[in-house]
């Protein structure tokens, strides 16, 4: 690959270094941990690469902007303790730059009995993270939507809306970090002992003493760049979402009681902060890294994908739910009814295509979906290798760990 071409250096001994820390993505992770940086280590120099125009441009920009509890995730990993936490600080950063934000609650509704089980424990998991949960009867769940149905539900107060590419702008302004959009990385030249270089498509070279990898959909891609073999590989899955044409039938926030063999949480109604109603996502493999439609192919991305073993082995575990997902993106008519679960008197008519996301799912050799945010690092550098959701709601503590491990590497390259 072209980018394993190393005839020229970029590293060399007496250059001088453009930054202290380098990032690479101008996502919201990527801009919470220039500005967790910044704030832990005045003075320090760091360098945003983004590639496209601005910033928040995939998955920052393209998700239904939920401000999570952490209900869902398994007690003591990185999710539940960063989510609970960044939950609490989402909302008050919002305050305090006056971001568009509300705290809605939400709903889980089990629909059929076998999901009864799940809900309880959904239950547990949340007072096990320090979740306020209350249970409903089927009676209840019309106090706060009247126009949903199910056998039970819980009521999850902490669960919040909020604008996320307003956070990622404000992020990228107060951290006082230097933003280079436009900034593509397609080769990196570490050297352990002196730094590390990194080359834009545009011809542009910037040197540093430590690299932060926050690119998201191409995070895998950037590690290798470095050198670091990051184990994993982003199989990326679209999402899509529908707008309801009549708004005034959800109140707030819907859920149905996740799969709990899959990373993703079904097909939900979403109030957003503007007042209209996103329903989706789904979840189809896309065929390309920022493949959001059937008609976007990158033949050496879908190549990537397919020839990674990991991809097949989860088409084989997972081919019946995977299937159900491919046929509600292909018939309006399937969505709708995946839909009429929770709210019953949604027509085909009150669906309206809206713009779709890609998560930048990890897996792992084996086919295992990597299930928690997965921070590694390589000398002079720190690559963020899993930050799906809910990893817009825990920003703040992602970006505090990474810059922790960036000062780190920057301390132990300084001594």
């Amino acid at each position: 690959m072209h980018y394993r071409n190393r005839e020229v250096e970029l590293v060399r001994p007496g250059i001088g270094y453009d930054c202290d820390v380098l990032v690479v993505g101008g996502g919201i992770v990527g801009l919470s941990t220039a500005y967790a940086i910044t704030r832990a280590a005045p003075g320090t120099r760091v360098t945003v690469l983004e590639k496209e125009p601005g910033p928040a441009r995939h998955q920052t920009g393209r998700n239904s902007g939920v401000i999570h509890s952490g209900i869902y995730y398994r007690p003591g990993s990185l999710k539940a303790r960063y989510a609970v936490r960044g939950a609490a600080e989402m909302v008050k950063f919002c305050a305090e730059y006056g971001i568009a934000h509300a705290v809605t609650g939400k709903l889980i509704v089990a629909t059929e009995r076998a999901e009864l089980p799940r809900l309880h424990a959904l239950v547990q998991r949340g007072r096990e993270n320090g979740i306020p949960v209350r249970e409903l009867g089927a009676a209840q769940i019309t106090e706060y939507e009247p126009e949903v149905r199910g056998l039970a539900a819980i009521h999850v107060g902490t669960t919040g809306i909020c604008d996320y590419t307003a956070v990622a702008r404000e992020l990228a302004h107060a951290s006082g970090a230097e933003m280079r959009y436009g900034a593509e990385v397609v080769r990196v030249d570490r050297r352990p002992e002196l730094g590390v270089a990194v080359r834009t498509a545009r011809g542009d070279v910037l040197r540093a003493r430590v690299l932060v990898n926050c690119a998201g959909l191409h995070c895998d891609e950037v590690a290798r760049l470095t050198g670091d073999d990051p184990g994993m590989r982003i199989v990326p899955f679209r999402g899509e979402y529908y707008e309801l044409a009549r708004p005034e039938l959800v109140r707030g926030l819907v859920y149905p009681v996740p799969d709990p063999a899959f990373p993703f949480l079904g097909v939900h109604l979403t109030r957003g902060i503007d007042g209209g109603v996103h329903i989706g996502p789904n979840a189809v493999p896309a065929l390309a890294r920022e493949g959001y439609g059937w008609g976007v192919v990158r033949p050496r991305e879908l190549a990537g994908t397919l020839g990674w073993p990991g991809s097949w082995r989860i088409a084989r575990r997972h081919w019946r739910y995977g299937a159900g997902e491919l046929r509600r993106s292909v018939s309006k008519a399937a969505f709708a009814q995946a839909v009429r679960r929770l709210l019953p008197v949604v027509t085909e008519e009150d669906l309206v295509p809206a713009a779709a996301g890609v998560r930048a799912q990890a897996v792992l050799r084996d086919g295992t979906l990597v299930d928690d945010f997965l921070i590694r690092e390589g000398a002079r550098a720190v690559h963020v290798l899993n930050a799906p959701s809910p990893a817009a709601t825990a920003s703040l503590p992602i970006g505090r760990e990474v810059a922790r491990r960036a000062l780190a590497a920057l301390a132990s390259a300084e001594g």
